[in-house]
């Protein structure tokens, strides 16, 4: 299935755009270039994503139910409505203790 972007200039809700999938973990590309991107994440309850290190800033922000964010072994649980930004070089991790959707931003421009 290939990950393409959101169609431009036609206006969607944010939410509606990405379905929960069983045991799985949904990403769907809303905008996509070289400088950095924006990215709709469903996660089904009890699935994580690898921790990972980012050499970029992450903002992330939840638009439905509630995660728990590791970065550098530290926890913090995010609901509705509420944004984190995940500095670059942190050890990190999401968790779905409850299925949630969330916006993921990344910048990699202005590390120059």
């Amino acid at each position: 299935m290939e990950n393409v972007e959101t169609e431009k200039a036609k206006a969607f809700i944010i939410v509606e755009i990405i379905e929960y999938i069983p045991n799985a973990v949904v990403i769907k590309t809303i905008i996509k270039k070289t400088t950095g991107n924006v990215t709709a994440v469903s996660f089904d309850s009890g699935e994580n994503l690898t921790e990972k290190i980012s050499p970029f800033d992450t903002f992330i922000q939840i638009i439905e139910g509630q995660a728990e964010i590791f970065i550098n072994d530290h926890s913090q649980t995010l609901k509705t409505g509420q944004s984190i930004i995940i500095p670059a070089h942190s050890r990190n991790t999401i968790k779905a203790n409850e299925r949630f959707k969330m916006i993921s931003t990344v910048i990699k421009s202005g590390y120059e």
